[in-house]
């Protein structure tokens, strides 16, 4: 019986470092790589905070709140899968550079700089 409750306790211990190590690896927003990787991708449409496609939809955090893009997670959606004339970019850019790109826009958004 010891032998089990040791093994189930090893096991825990084990799983509780391995998803403490997973979750500290945390990557490092880059807001010059973000605006960089903005200028070579989304500027065609969306140069100055607006949208080229759509008036209505543009980078300005009124409207990115009432499409429920005004967060890490909507935009990051956004950028990953497209949709609505938005092409998909998760298929050419990388995991870091959306969350570069996504950090960018909700910064020019929240600062009201673009």
């Amino acid at each position: 019986m010891k032998f089990l409750f040791s093994l189930f306790t090893s096991f825990f211990v084990i799983l509780f470092v391995f998803i403490s190590s997973v979750f500290s690896e945390e990557m490092i927003v880059d807001l010059d790589l973000g605006e960089q990787i903005f200028s070579q991708n989304c500027v065609s449409c969306h140069a100055g905070g607006n949208n080229l496609l759509n008036s209505d939809k543009t980078l300005s955090l009124t409207d990115l709140n009432r499409f429920g893009r005004d967060n890490m997670l909507g935009i990051i959606k956004q950028v990953t899968n497209g949709g609505n004339g938005m092409p998909v970019f998760g298929e050419r850019l990388s995991e870091e550079e959306i969350l570069n790109v996504a950090s960018y826009v909700l910064n020019q958004a929240k600062t009201d700089s673009w």
